[in-house]
Parts: C-alpha cells; structure tokens; sequence
C-alpha cells in the first residue's frame, strides 16, 4: 500500500520531528485541548521577493493533533478566499493519515513563522506544501500504528491504518485513532526518510473532487468574514486618506463630525514617509459606535491636503509618453542571435504596440481589520493573505515584539493581492491603541477603488520578421510599466526581474534571433500585485501579437503557435543572459516545458471546437500561456453586431501537474476566466492631478451575469509536480477574446479595456 516517496521534490530536509508541547499547539491554534500533538521540521518559506536573510534552517511546525474523542484536528496555515485551500491541505493530510474524512476538523493557524510561509499568494499553497503535507499525515499515521503494535506486541509491520483505525493484519483487531492518542503522543517522531507513502492508486482524498468545508456556514450565513467580527465595547472607524500618494494633511476642522451623533473622536493617523510600504494612508480617521455613524461623521469632515510631487500625475498623459518611449530601443535582458539584424532582412516584417491601464483588485469584500490592544499585546482579526506579515507590520507600528501580536484569520470575500497588503490591519491597530477599545476600521468601496494598490499601467511593442515560408526569424518585445518594487523603495523606475520574469523574459519561442527589452517607468500611485500579476499585460500583447502574425501570414493561429513554441523541449531563460525567477521553483523540478503547452493549447481547440466554422459576426480566438509554473490555453468565442461584443463562450484547459481538488481547480478556472475578462472587456483606472477618478462599481464595472458566458474547463491528467492554479486561467483571457474580436469584426483591439471600442 506505500511506497517511498520521492524526496527529491519534497520541500523539507531528513531530520527527525520534535515532539511538542499540547500547550504549544493550543498557543498555535485556538484550541481548547487535543491528544496526540505532533510537530514536524519544515523550511520557513518567504516570497521572492521578501526576502531578508538566509531562512535555510528548519523551524518546528505543528499540523496534526488527535483528541481522545476522535476527532483529528488538522490545521490549515494559509488564508481561505474561495479557493478552497481550508479543504485541499487537510485533504493531502488525511490522505496519508488514513483518517475517516467525516472525523476531520480543520483548525485555522493563528500568524506564526513555525508554520512555514502563510503568505497564500502567487499560487503556491498546494506546490510548496503538497510533499510537506503528505510528510505530516503519513508521520502521524505510523506514530500511530507504532502505538498500537505495541499495544499488541507486534511488529510495526503487522498493523495497518484505515478509516481513522489502526487494524491487526493477523487478528482483525482494530483500535480508534482517538483510544491510541495517548500512546502514540510517547512515541517517538520517526525521521521523514523513513516514512512510507501511499501509491496514486490508492489516494483516497487526493486528486478527488471534495466538497469545501465551509460550503454549509457559507450557504447558511454563519462564517465570520473580516466585515463581520464583532467585539463587546468595539468602536468602528472610517478614515479620510490622502487622495494623492505623499500628501499630507495640513489641517482639518472636525466640528461638525464631531457633532454627528455617535462619533466619539476624531483622530489624524500617524504621518507616514516614502516608501509607502505596507504603511497606512496619510489620514483623518473619525471613530464612531456604529459604522453608520462613522460614516457620516467622515462626510462632514472637512481636510485640507498639501501638496505631492505626483499631483500632476495624469494617466492618459503618461500612458502617452510611454508608448512614445516603448517603439525606441531599451535595454536587453534576454537576447539571442541578431534580431535587429534579421528584423532588417526579413521578408514581411509585423509590428504592434500593445498598453493596458491601472487596474484594480475590486473584491466584492473590501479590507476590514479589528484590534485590540493592551497591556503590550495586540490581538487582530483580518481578511489578511498575510498572517505573518500582518503580525510583523502590526508590531513594528505599535514598537512591540512581534510575538505579542496575534493574528486572526478570518475568511475573505476575495483576495486577488489586495489582501497581501496588511495596511487596513495596522489601521486598525494603531486607532485600538489611540482609544484603549476594540476597533474595527472598515473600508468602503469607494476606499477599495480610489486608495488601493493597483496593478501597473503598460505599454508594450512587438516587432517580428518572417523569411518567405512566413517561418518568424527575427523577434523584438519591449515593455515599460511602473514596478512594484517602488512601492518598497520609493525610487525603483524599471520593471524588476521578478516582474520579468511572469510573462516577458520567460517567452517559450524557438526563434533564432531574439531581444527582450524594457524601459524606465516611475511610479505616481501605489503599485501592487493582482491576480497573476505582470502576466496580465505580457500576456495580452505576447497572445495578441501571435495572432497577429497568424494573420499576416494567413496561417490558422493554431500553426502559429506551434510555428513559434518549436520542438517538444525545455526552456531555459538564463542561457541567454535573463536572470529568471521561475517562481521562486527549481527548473529542474519545473521546467519551462513546451511539450506541456502546446498540449493545452490542442486540447482547448479539440475540445472546443475553436478551428470549426462559425455563424457570420461570430469568431473564436485562441491564446496559451505558462504561468506559476502552470500551462493554461483558453478558447472564446464572440458575436459581434451593432457595435456590440458578446461572449458567447469560453473554454480552458489546464495543466496543473497533480492535482488535489478537482472541482476546486475548476472553480478557480472559472473564476479567473471572469476575473481576466473583467478586466479584458471593462478594467480601466483613470487618474487626474494625482487621484483615481473612479470610485465603485458604477464606474469600475465588473462582470455582470447577462455577459457572463458559457464556461468549460478541462483538466489535463499528470504525475508531474503540482503548480499553480488560483492565477493561471487569468493571463490568457484578454488576448483570446481580442483576438476571436479581430476574427469577427475585422477590428484588432491592442488598447484595453474592450469598451473603449465597442459596447459590451
């Protein structure tokens, strides 16, 4: 029934768990008791691009713990948002475990660096956690067929765990999990080398369409979302921010919301300096005893802003100079062969340039945060992604350490990146301090929009040059946008090769002669990460341009693509001078492989019917894309008539290698193909004298049910390693439906959002 498991991809080194305290794990988690508690050796894990030391050695972790009931808590350390990882964590564990599904409580991990990375972003929770999680379930399966083969006096050989029962091979004797707690507590943590695996044939859970274990609370009302803590005495605030980034408050007269009934006080946030990190806003915060109240009492004040170098900040003006910029020579990050030269001598020569605007996270939930603080300790309850940075930002606002900040993590009505940022959280805790009360700081949806993090406005230009067989010879991409790196530094004018590296340096073509190129982009508002990140515009213009090129050479896409992707092979980026980040994995374990993306790209157009005939006005447009080390082509199909673009339909198909939760990647599919075409169709943030023009729904649009299409989505079979799946299905969605745009009215649109050029 098991077998070794392969080590080599495992996340974790062979050293033997620490047994720890029931007290520990209690501290860890909330509970109110448990029985056998185990502790396991796991690397703490920080993004890319958080890194601050050399976090190469183990820390003690807890996941598993058996109470003498039989219940089996198994601790989730990442954030719920709809992706479903409070079911697919517990699920790889129990798979191992061998425990009965129904005798599983899963238990939300309080922000704590022994779990490893809690930052749930950049669609790793399952790749970075998959080998880690199966460690934990199996070593807590053979602690507790040790104990019972004891008990028995037999060897460990003898007995076998299934459905949350440790069985007697010879007599057919069987003992609960819950009767073995005790004992298997005192056995000693085998080594992870040592530990045994399940075959895929035999997983149980894993790879398995699962209900989530919060669909019955969600379904019935009875969840707690960051909006909805409630603390006995807690006051409730709403702050007036600076609407331009670096503008400070100079003055304010709080007569009148002071004289709003149920406003307690008005307070003005601590000054914050550049960079703007994950500080608050510049602010006015009116605290109040309802929400209602504090409101109102912000409507009534009156701040008076001083001036920001970003005050001239126009977006139209600045998107202007950047494509102005983009069609000159920038600098190389990647190169091969000669491809201005070959440009020069080529046949048919194909050029485009390609811009996207700002564009927001939205979720339908904006951020909230409570705290409390007292007695030198803060305790908070967020819709964070980002348990520990919270903690960290939270500590260091209120100049404590950060082991007296616990943080609370609630579910969150969508995330997309903006609940990365733990600034809300640390408003909170900063205004809990000011008034010696609970305070729950609650934005509102114009706050989301207009004072958010927002993904960066692009412009990107293509060139390409084709000898006489229409065979593309010569490939030329320049891209300039404004990097989040600025966003930490508050100097940073170029795209960083971590941004380079989703989408743009990482381009899978087997052209000969090749230059990646970028130019200089300062930033004039906050710069964040949104669902699957520079890949939004790199693969937009990257899908849109092989479409072009299709059509110059008057070439099904399909060939086309399998034109530029070449021979089955794996790419490596870094053999042509770019310094590629992979998403933070090895290229050995996950490679850049084209065999994988042309597969998809096959598979979406079989399964859709992409390269059938269709009625007049109406068109498919195909695009492909890796990203999170995931391969993900999408297929949609449009109506064009009276000026009007409908979608019809939309199709993808993913490879995610192994995956955990089926119906879960569906889900997640589904979401970022209206995510991608949210933002494809309707997405735009202006911004005038240095503020966001828009402000909620009604200029931000998102999808609306009557243009939400038919989807389907179809999952490739693989052993191979488990990537990303939260952020994948978003990259391809804009070029497939620009381009099936093109095939059914003539029109290429190379200037998002859709509605700047049809209804839609």
């Amino acid at each position: 029934m098991h077998n070794p498991i392969d080590q080599a991809s495992s996340n974790t080194q062979t050293k033997h768990a620490k047994p720890v305290s029931r007290r520990d794990f209690l501290k860890l988690t909330g509970l109110s008791a448990s029985g056998l508690v185990l502790g396991s050796m796991l690397p703490i894990s920080l993004p890319a691009w958080a890194h601050t030391g050399d976090h190469s050695n183990n820390a003690l972790n807890l996941f598993v713990s058996v109470e003498h009931n039989g219940q089996i808590n198994i601790v989730c350390h990442r954030s719920e948002m709809g992706q479903g990882i409070r079911t697919g964590i517990p699920q790889i564990v129990a798979d191992e475990l061998c425990a009965a599904w129904e005798d599983v409580n899963v238990v939300q991990g309080l922000a704590n660096e022994e779990y490893g990375s809690q930052n749930t972003d950049g669609s790793r929770s399952i790749r970075r956690f998959y080998t880690t999680m199966r460690e934990m379930g199996a070593m807590a399966r053979t602690m507790l067929e040790q104990a019972a083969a004891d008990k028995w006096g037999v060897p460990l050989a003898a007995v076998y765990a299934k459905d949350s029962f440790v069985i007697n091979k010879e007599s057919g004797k069987k003992i609960s999990f819950g009767s073995l707690a005790d004992a298997a507590a005192k056995v000693s943590p085998p080594a992870t080398d040592s530990l045994t695996f399940k075959s895929k044939k035999d997983f149980k859970y894993i790879g398995k369409s699962m209900q989530i274990v919060d669909l019955p609370n969600i379904v019935t009302g009875n969840t707690v979302f960051g909006q909805d803590v409630k603390l006995e005495g807690m006051l409730h605030a709403s702050i007036e921010r600076n609407p331009v980034v670096g503008s400070k408050v100079e003055g304010f007269d709080k007569k009148t919301a002071m004289s709003t009934t149920g406003v307690v006080d008005v307070y003005q946030m601590p000054e914050q300096p550049v960079p703007v990190l994950f500080n608050p806003m510049n602010g006015v915060a009116v605290i109040a005893k309802n929400t209602w109240a504090a409101l109102q009492g912000r409507k009534a004040l009156v701040v008076k802003w001083g001036k920001s170098e970003h005050d001239s900040h126009d977006s139209a003006a600045y998107l202007g100079e950047l494509n102005e910029r983009i069609v000159t020579k920038g600098k190389a990050i990647r190169s091969a062969g000669d491809a201005y030269k070959a440009l020069e001598n080529a046949s048919k020569t194909v050029a485009a340039t390609y811009t996207m605007p700002y564009l927001v996270h939205a979720p339908m939930e904006p951020p909230a945060a409570t705290a409390v603080v007292k007695d030198g300790k803060c305790e908070v309850w967020a819709c964070t992604q980002t348990p520990q940075s919270t903690q960290q930002n939270v500590a260091g606002a209120l100049g404590i350490e950060k082991d007296n900040v616990t943080v609370h993590v609630t579910l969150l009505g969508g995330g997309f990146g903006r609940k990365s940022k733990p600034d809300f959280s640390v408003e909170a805790a900063l205004l809990a301090k000011h008034t010696g009360k609970p305070v729950k700081v609650v934005w509102s949806r114009e706050d989301d929009i207009r004072q958010g993090y927002y993904h960066a406005i692009s412009s990107q230009h293509f060139a390409a040059g084709m000898d006489e067989n229409n065979s593309v010879d010569a490939w030329i991409q320049r891209t300039a946008f404004p990097s989040i790196s600025w966003t930490f530094t508050g100097t940073t004018d170029e795209p960083s090769d971590g941004e380079l590296s989703l989408g743009f340096g990482d381009v899978p073509f087997a052209v000969n002669n090749m230059s990646c190129e970028t130019h200089k982009a300062p930033a004039h508002i906050r710069i964040g990460w949104v669902r699957s990140v520079s890949n939004i515009q790199h693969a937009f213009a990257q899908g849109s341009f092989v479409d072009e090129l299709a059509d110059a050479a008057n070439m099904p896409p399909q060939k086309m693509w399998h034109q530029l992707i070449g021979a089955d092979r794996k790419v490596d980026p870094t053999k042509e001078g770019f310094k590629y980040g992979n998403y933070g994995e090895p290229l050995d374990n996950f490679p850049i492989d084209t065999k994988r993306l042309k597969h998809v790209l096959d598979d979406v157009v079989a399964k859709s019917g992409a390269d059938k005939p269709t009625a007049k006005g109406e068109a498919w447009g195909i695009s492909a894309h890796r990203s999170f080390v995931s391969y993900v082509a999408v297929a949609t199909k449009v109506r064009v008539k009276d000026g009007k673009v409908s979608v019809l339909e939309m199709h993808s198909s993913i490879d995610a290698g192994t995956v955990v939760n089926p119906d879960r990647v569906r889900s997640q599919q589904e979401g970022s193909m209206i995510f991608g075409l949210s933002l494809a169709l309707m997405g735009e943030i202006t911004v005038k004298d240095g503020a966001v023009v828009q402000s909620n729904y009604s200029d931000y649009q998102v999808l609306r049910m009557p243009q939400s299409p038919k989807i389907e989505t179809y999952i490739v079979a693989s052993d191979d390693l488990p990537g990303g799946v939260g952020e994948p299905g978003t990259p391809p969605v804009a070029a497939s439906l620009a381009n099936a745009i093109f095939r059914a009215s003539g029109k290429r649109i190379r200037d998002l959002p859709v509605n700047k050029h049809f209804k839609v």
